[in-house]
């Protein structure tokens, strides 16, 4: 193994994952060396993961100050927001139009009966939330006790706070001169943690794939094979096809080269299904392997973890057409719209946890009328599916560290 590059051991431990939970799933759950073999994954995954989280809310928050401090020119800090804002509103919504063609076309569900899922339904008690009121919930988070949510963990009102701090480093110059130094000193002990983390992702990384593709419901993927096709064809197409071409034509950098850079990150997403998790090892790609600069990663990357959800928007699009089918509800092209700004609004807001946008997708069936309780349908399916869409979130945070570092770069030189 040590002869192995960490990318080789990473891509070695998935596909020794993926083996492994095939063999545990063909054996059964009652057998004794499945119920030993997932336990013993059980506690490696939750300890990779818990040892992620636990460097998470301190890297975000001097990763933020750090990057926008060094920002310190005015133009170029105004230049870095408006390049991260547009391509991230750009690529999301191209995300979202990409959904709702696909599920237009190919219409899921609409050969399905929701009498199949009734139990399901019923079972299930969703937490309704207007549109009105889930945007004030939403500003409501995005201001905190930054010592409260530096202890829970509330990476969204991290963010803000930390942009906040950063700038007004930047407005006192000289004179807060220590602590920038020391917040810079702190992110490389930090990057220093992450590095050591990182020696365990192999084994971690295999043990979180093991239990994935050892515990899904093959029956129920089966019965829904059509709706699982639509949402894995347009999240691949986006994240395989839509990203590395913009990535190429805006940057020239080459999908083989993005892909060889960001192996690390797309699989540790896979494994996690979170792109809050996986921030430091993304953090580490876009700057040791991808070269982005540490002020622009520092800056589009956390930002990203939270606000860029392409597969996520993607993702919720589809599946509003899909449930509409199911109960025989047809949208008109006004609440298509509808759900294409819900979607990119509750994208956004979902936090970078498994399987949370769940959370969200409520508001968006809401908004056009639909059955909150049809969400427990995707349920026992979102496992699988979320593992993909969080790739694809994450993917996009990096390809935007490079098209940002690559306009900054433009407009230094043709100035």
């Amino acid at each position: 193994m040590n002869k192995l590059s960490l990318n080789n051991q990473i891509l070695l431990g998935a596909l020794l994952g993926v083996l492994f939970g095939l063999w545990f799933s063909m054996l059964g759950q009652e057998s004794e060396i499945s119920q030993s073999g997932l336990y013993a994954a059980k506690l490696t995954g939750t300890l990779f993961t818990d040892l992620l989280r636990m460097v998470l809310i301190p890297l975000v928050f001097t990763s933020i100050v750090v990057g926008v401090a060094n920002l310190r020119s005015h133009q170029q800090m105004n230049r870095v927001w408006q390049v991260t804002l547009i391509f991230f509103m750009s690529t999301m919504a191209f995300a979202v139009v990409l959904g709702l063609t696909a599920a237009n076309i190919f219409r899921p569900g609409s050969e399905l009966q929701i009498a199949m899922f009734q139990n399901a339904m019923q079972d299930f008690q969703a937490t309704q939330m207007s549109l009105p009121e889930f945007f004030a919930h939403f500003l409501h988070s995005l201001f905190q006790n930054p010592i409260a949510a530096l202890a829970q963990g509330n990476v969204l009102a991290v963010v803000i706070f930390a942009l906040l701090l950063g700038i007004a480093l930047v407005i006192g110059g000289e004179r807060y001169r220590n602590i920038l130094t020391l917040m810079q000193e702190f992110l490389e002990l930090i990057m220093m943690l992450v590095g050591w983390i990182m020696r365990l992702a192999p084994f971690g990384i295999m043990a979180l794939v093991l239990q994935l593709v050892a515990t899904q419901d093959t029956g129920l993927l089966t019965v829904m094979i059509k709706f699982v096709a639509v949402v894995l064809g347009t999240t691949l197409l986006h994240g395989v096809v839509v990203l590395p071409l913009i990535l190429y034509l805006m940057t020239g950098v080459t999908p083989y080269k993005f892909w060889l850079g960001g192996r690390e990150a797309l699989i540790t997403a896979l494994a996690t299904s979170s792109s809050a998790a996986t921030l430091p090892v993304t953090l580490r790609c876009a700057e040791q392997h991808l070269h982005v600069k540490r002020d622009v990663a520092g800056f589009v990357i956390p930002l990203g973890a939270t606000a860029n959800m392409d597969g996520t928007a993607l993702y919720e699009a589809i599946a509003a057409l899909f449930i509409a089918n199911l109960v025989g509800v047809e949208l008109s092209l006004m609440q298509q719209m509808i759900v294409f700004a819900t979607a990119m609004l509750a994208a956004m807001g979902a936090p970078g946890i498994p399987s949370a946008g769940m959370i969200t997708m409520v508001m968006v069936l809401q908004s056009v009328g639909l059955p909150a309780e049809a969400i427990a349908i995707l349920l026992p399916i979102d496992r699988i599916l979320d593992t993909f869409r969080t790739m694809v979130n994450v993917e996009g945070d990096l390809v935007g560290s490079l098209v940002v570092q690559h306009w900054i770069k433009r407009d230094g030189s043709s100035t």
